[in-house]
């Protein structure tokens, strides 16, 4: 790839997600560092105001709950750091809405698990909010719900659910901001003759052996894991930029299309990747029919579909299950991820949007399926 090419990724991306460690967060540890969280902040805004829509994914949580329990040491025990996890996140939370409403910008709190994002319903749930909140204008401090479950505490340090997370909302791009300036072909600690990689391919495992192999030492929140997550990005079209936290403007000048740090190129672009997984998803759980006026719709491309255009539904699926879509004669025009269940979508046949919340006490998605969780399958 080209510099230029290269540059580029990171200038037309529209939806950023930005992973930042705990060393990063906490000064090595000693706290949340402030005037760091500040800078980031007055970044996003500064992206948010150049119409890009951006989600934090921060660790942090269990060195801040140390320092308000006291403790000098980190504690060997899951329970007493998922302990500190939750008396920290009531301090991280806090410094992110400071901060981010100083520079003019809302925000929330989401705790997510990676069983959150395995299940197709809570899955579609998490979208939704997610997107939601990015319309709204409000940045997403994402954590790990680490008073729950135990994954980042004992394997990692969020990188893989920055990208999990980058899937979710079909980002564009994730940047994971560490300690460390990139990826070196070896560690230059040791190796002198090692070299800066400024640009590779997402997934290429010769950068896994770079970075230490998967069962090196640095396989808890060191350099592979960051790797793994690019791999991981890359699967949904999202490329990953791996730089130094505490570069001046860093988020700004990436997003201008400087080379900063090294990038991680994907090589499956973003429709295609998301709309390859529900056209090979083997798994259909039901289907629903369609009129001609919505297969027609369909057909055309770039159209999600409404309840309104539905005549039947067939078996029995639950919300975030994939469907098939049949026409008048049965046969298959496309697939997609229902948003609402069985049950419920044969109440929503031939009814338009504004009678939803009186037919199930509560309303969500005007659409059955929509247009981005849709693929065809017969044009």
């Amino acid at each position: 790839m080209t510099e230029k090419s290269a540059s580029e990724v990171l200038r037309h991306a529209k939806r950023i997600v930005v992973k930042v460690g705990s060393s990063l967060v906490t000064n090595e540890g000693r706290g949340l560092d402030e005037a760091a969280i500040g800078e980031w902040s007055r970044q996003m805004a500064a992206l948010v105001q150049s119409q890009r829509e951006v989600v934090m994914v921060s660790s942090g949580a269990i060195a801040e709950g140390m320092k308000r329990l006291g403790w000098a040491t980190r504690p060997h025990e899951l329970n007493e750091l998922q302990a500190a996890a939750a008396v920290g996140q009531m301090g991280l939370a806090q410094m992110y809405e400071t901060k981010l409403r100083e520079n003019g910008l809302g925000s929330a709190q989401v705790l997510l698990t990676h069983a959150d994002l395995a299940d197709r319903e809570r899955y579609l749930n998490a979208r939704s909010t997610l997107l939601t909140l990015l319309r709204l204008g409000v940045v997403p401090v994402i954590n790990e719900n680490d008073t729950v479950v135990n994954d980042e505490i004992k394997f990692g340090d969020n990188d893989t659910l920055g990208a999990l997370v980058a899937n979710l909302i079909e980002a564009d791009a994730l940047v994971i901001l560490t300690d460390q300036k990139g990826l070196y072909s070896a560690d230059p600690r040791k190796d002198p003759s090692a070299t800066f990689v400024h640009v590779a391919q997402a997934g290429d495992a010769v950068l896994e052996a770079m970075a230490g192999g998967a069962g090196s030492s640095l396989g808890k929140g060191g350099m592979i894991t960051k790797i793994l997550a690019a791999k991981r990005a890359a699967g949904s079209g999202a490329s990953t930029v791996i730089a130094w936290g505490r570069e001046r403007d860093v988020l700004i000048r990436l997003a201008e299309g400087e080379g900063i740090g090294t990038l991680l190129v994907a090589q499956t672009q973003k429709n295609q990747a998301r709309k390859q997984w529900i056209a090979d998803h083997l798994q259909l759980r039901g289907a629903v029919w369609v009129d001609e006026g919505a297969a027609t719709m369909l057909r055309g491309g770039g159209k999600s579909l409404l309840p309104i255009g539905m005549t039947g539904v067939e078996g029995e699926f639950s919300r975030g299950d994939v469907i098939a879509i049949r026409d008048a004669s049965g046969a298959e025009i496309a697939r997609g991820l229902a948003n609402y269940a069985s049950s419920e979508a044969r109440l929503l046949c031939r009814k338009p949007s504004t009678d939803f919340e009186q037919l199930l006490g509560y309303t969500a998605e005007p659409e059955m399926v929509h247009r981005t969780n849709l693929v065809l399958t017969r044009p």
